[in-house]
């Protein structure tokens, strides 16, 4: 096949995030911008010719028309095949699974995770690497600079493949094989939990589910495992069909977007037709929320009651090696970790510091307080993965979800946690804030707010134990002398603006009070963090956007 490269100009804005470039469809709409980015990661692959690599996305719009493109360039850049999710699709999960389990140079993912979707929504693409994680900084680095330095791209004039079905397909020397988007991964599952002990969970009379996958990609997985393989009732997945537009809604599985969900376990429970375990996982497959009975599981707490609990689940119980959570997590694992007698590690945000660890060996679980939750099973966060310990915990211990948490809470204590969220803040406002907030943390050390003396300030840095590799400023931390945290961060997943992420969090030994409102167990410390932080006169917000 001849090539004439196309030349192109290069854009200034592909500098990737924490799971890599999110931007309106329009803005990759634009004439070369998806080729440019693309070309610049091939530029960064020098093992690329003759490799395999995985591509697939969460089925938001656009994701059919940028595989065509990505297609068309690999055939150009001498890849040697591609394995593609049927119809285009792959969770997030399920990518990182099959990169592993085909040994593939790597794999691009197209997602923008939990943002919304449609024609005026955005769209994201990122490179995993090898082990089936994210790039690391090093080279989602390098691909920014190669975007900015950009002359010309590589793209194969031919004509697209039916996307839709399976089977094995060759332009010039490409291989293509599209396969079920959902098997191997299902495979994955069921090799990792107690399927038929679930199972009878799942079909008693005294135990009813609610999955919701927000019209996005977990439909086709939850309904393949819950319903078919393991047996729940039909409808027990909702908003199960895989949209381009998300139905309209926001795929981020928090108590505000999931509100079907929220209504059905809150509401319902008054009248007692309550489901026992509710879920809801997001856009790309790779966050989750748990529910019980008219009860919220917070993201942290889940965590600490898998890691807890994780003996009872087959893959794991030999034991855990360690545990991993991002910075802004609660330190309720730590409490876990420590009585195991495992070590616990404080990463930054972004999935990919959590690779080397699992790597390494130095960890078995992982997790963000941004509803993510992992294993070593794959390197991705997992949404349809957390729902599964869940329920072979729950079919191993037969108590509710919240009787577990209760006796969780009573043995660990209780770390009261909160995130709010200002969305859509004007960037220089943001950057204001942080820089007045990071210019006064010395001066904050010692002082007192509402009965707590502060005893460190600081902007988190993460020194990788594995590569040695240092992240510095990842986010504002004020620690106070009764274990108590305020930590503030800017977003790096949105598309508009920037969002400031305020977290909270107070750990209270005694039962007698581990029955508070969250919000209400906090207030003095989200006073103390506005005071601090002056964010109402920096933003113009007397409120967040949306608090989990």
């Amino acid at each position: 096949m001849k090539l004439q490269p196309v030349k192109t100009q290069p854009f200034t804005d592909q500098k990737p995030g924490t799971s890599g470039l999110r931007k309106t469809v329009n803005t990759f709409k634009q004439t070369d911008y998806l080729q440019n980015f693309v070309q610049s990661i091939f530029n960064c692959l020098p093992d690329l010719a003759g490799s395999t690599l995985i591509v697939g996305g969460d089925g938001r719009y656009y994701n059919r028309e940028a595989i065509q493109i990505i297609l068309r360039m690999a055939a150009a850049n001498s890849v040697g095949k591609v394995i593609l999710g049927q119809g285009g699709i792959f969770s997030t999960p399920a990518a990182s699974h099959m990169i592993r389990k085909n040994k593939a140079l790597g794999g691009i993912i197209l997602s923008a995770s939990h943002n919304p979707g449609g024609m005026d929504g955005d769209f994201g693409i990122k490179y995993n690497i090898s082990n089936g994680g994210p790039a690391p900084e090093e080279f989602t680095d390098a691909v920014f600079e190669a975007s900015k330095k950009i002359t010309e791209y590589r793209i194969a004039g031919i004509k697209g493949i039916p996307l839709d079905i399976i089977g094995e397909y060759t332009i010039d020397r490409l291989q293509i094989e599209i396969v079920d988007s959902v098997a191997d991964y299902a495979d994955l599952m069921e090799s990792l939990f107690d399927f038929p002990k679930i199972k009878q969970l799942l079909t008693s009379d005294k135990f009813t589910m609610c999955f919701d996958a927000m019209y996005a990609v977990t439909g086709p997985y939850a309904k393949k495992i819950l319903e078919e393989q393991l047996g729940a009732d039909e409808g027990t997945v909702i908003r199960g069909e895989c949209l381009p537009n998300f139905g309209g809604g926001h795929p981020d599985p928090n108590l505000v977007h999931a509100k079907q969900l929220v209504d059905l376990m809150y509401d319902a429970a008054e009248t007692g037709s309550s489901p026992n375990f509710g879920a809801a996982s997001d856009g790309d497959g790779d966050r989750n929320m748990i529910m019980g009975d008219y009860f919220f599981v917070t993201p942290s707490d889940s965590l600490a009651v898998i890691a807890a609990n994780a003996h009872l689940i087959p893959a794991y119980k030999g034991g855990l090696k360690g545990i991993g959570r991002s910075m802004p997590t609660s330190q309720a694992p730590d409490r876990v970790a420590e009585k195991l007698g495992i070590p616990c590690y404080e990463t930054p945000t972004g999935w990919k510091f959590f690779g080397n660890l699992l790597d390494d060996g130095r960890i078995t679980l992982c997790g963000e307080e941004s509803f993510g939750t992992g294993s070593d099973h794959v390197r991705e966060k997992d949404g349809i993965w957390a729902v599964l310990c869940w329920l072979n915990i729950l079919a191993e211990r037969k108590q509710s979800v919240e009787d577990i948490l209760r006796q969780h809470w009573a043995e660990y204590g209780r770390n009261y946690y909160t995130r709010h969220d200002y969305e859509n803040i004007p960037s220089e406002a943001a950057d204001k804030l942080i820089q007045n907030l990071q210019s006064n943390m010395d001066s904050l050390v010692e002082r007192e707010f509402n009965n707590r003396k502060v005893v460190t300030a600081d902007n988190f840095t993460y020194n990788d134990p594995v590569d040695g590799s240092i992240s510095a400023n990842q986010g504002i931390r004020i620690l106070f002398d009764d274990a108590s945290r305020i930590i503030f961060r800017l977003s790096g997943t949105g598309t508009g603006g920037a969002t400031l992420r305020l977290y909270i969090e107070r750990y209270v030994e005694d039962i007698k009070h581990h029955d508070l409102d969250t919000q209400e167990a906090l207030y003095d410390l989200i006073e103390t963090a506005e005071l601090i932080a002056n964010i109402i006169g920096f933003t113009g917000r007397d409120e967040p956007t949306v608090i989990t």
